[in-house]
């Protein structure tokens, strides 16, 4: 059987036909919000029960517990607050016991929020506690300075998530919501999945990380997230073909499943880590992968703190079973992939690759040692590198 969602019940918050007839004939006298990107992705991950128990924009005493203690008002572990911030304009609009009409960016209604408090946008306590650092550097940091002062919370309910305008890839056939996802893994007879996030390509060591957790389930989430990312980050349909040819070649495709998760990340480091854990566990997956900076950035977190952040919490609060990897090389005296734990080799013997070295390499159409990327992997890259100038 596979692990109970977050707080023991999936949410879902589409509206039926008929509903969503009802509610885009009331949207036209509501008063409008407009989502960033950010909140685009976050108003998904609430309608397809990915936020689980969460069933809209977190209100103010939701909003202190969580950044004070990492959980919410109810006592549920809840690491980062899901906030639909707005500016002094759209709160004059506003009034908590009303309605008001959601809209994506290229016009298009997704959905009703029943406006249960307008509540200030406490940055100074979210910030540092958040992404323990108050650096306008950090992009997480940068988000939310950049979002409104007022936070608007409420039930939120959905007409769709997609806008009328696409843009870029959907990756419609990858995008699994979780109710579709346990579907899947039940069809294959998965009663313990293992995942692996990603906002990058996968490299050797990733590819070894995910095997060694898969010989511990009975199958595998490779499970990118491909909402909203950083300047600079390598494209989502690049990093999905890299997926696909490194599956189709080096794995068991009968254990191993790629879908995509529609998330925006935040760049949290430790806290990130829990987020993306509970999600997962959303999703039906038992074991999560966290290796070396775990939604990092910089250097602004440690290199395990992601790992050790599970530590504060007390036994039962978190079910999803966290795999705790080293960070891992080619090791040329062994002949194979390894870390601290495994290999005695010296410094000389490992094969590291900063991402400067590798994106050099990549813009001179030249493919990174074996021992770092499967070469087919290296050939997207190139061309991703050559045609971005």
């Amino acid at each position: 059987m596979l692990i109970q969602p977050h707080g023991g019940q999936l949410v879902n918050r589409f509206v039926s036909v008929d509903q969503a007839k009802a509610l885009v004939a009331k949207a036209a006298s509501l008063p409008r919000v407009t989502l960033s990107a950010k909140q685009a992705c976050d108003l998904e991950m609430i309608a397809i029960g990915a936020f689980s128990p969460l069933t809209g924009f977190v209100g103010q005493a939701d909003f202190q517990s969580i950044c004070k203690t990492m959980h919410l008002a109810s006592g549920l572990v809840w690491p980062i607050p899901i906030t639909l911030s707005v500016n002094d304009e759209v709160k004059a609009s506003l009034k908590a016991g009303s309605d008001a009409a959601i809209y994506h960016a290229d016009g298009t209604l997704l959905a009703v929020i029943h406006v249960t408090e307008i509540y200030p946008h406490d940055k100074k306590l979210e910030i540092p506690n958040v992404f323990r650092t108050e650096d306008p550097a950090h992009p997480g940091v940068k988000g939310v300075l950049d979002e409104g002062d007022w936070c608007v919370a409420g039930p939120i309910d959905v007409i769709t998530v997609t806008p009328a305008k696409q843009p870029g890839e959907q990756f419609t056939e990858y995008r699994l919501p979780p109710a579709q996802t346990r579907a899947e893994f039940a069809k294959r007879n998965w009663n313990t999945v293992s995942a692996f996030q990603t906002r990058n390509p996968i490299h050797r060591a990733h590819e070894y990380l995910t095997k060694c957790a898969l010989e511990m389930t009975d199958g595998l989430l490779i499970h990118p997230l491909v909402g909203e990312t950083k300047p600079g980050d390598i494209p989502a349909d690049v990093r999905m073909d890299c997926y696909k040819v490194l599956i189709e070649g080096y794995y068991n495709k009968a254990r191993t499943l790629l879908t995509v998760m529609p998330a925006a990340m935040r760049y949290a480091g430790p806290r990130e880590a829990v987020q993306h854990a509970l999600t997962r566990q959303n999703y039906g997956v038992s074991h999560f992968i966290v290796g070396r900076d775990h939604a990092g950035v910089g250097s602004y977190y440690g290199t395990y703190d992601a790992q050790k952040i599970f530590d504060e919490f007390k036994p039962g609060e978190i079910a999803i079973e966290i795999l705790r990897f080293e960070n891992t090389f080619f090791c040329k005296k062994t002949g194979g992939m390894a870390s601290d734990k495994t290999t005695n080799s010296k410094p000389e013997d490992r094969i590291f690759l900063a991402g400067t070295k590798v994106r050099d390499l990549l813009k001179a159409g030249q493919r990174p040692p074996a021992e770092f990327s499967r070469p087919e992997v290296a050939d997207i890259l190139i061309k991703w590198a050559q045609n971005a100038g």
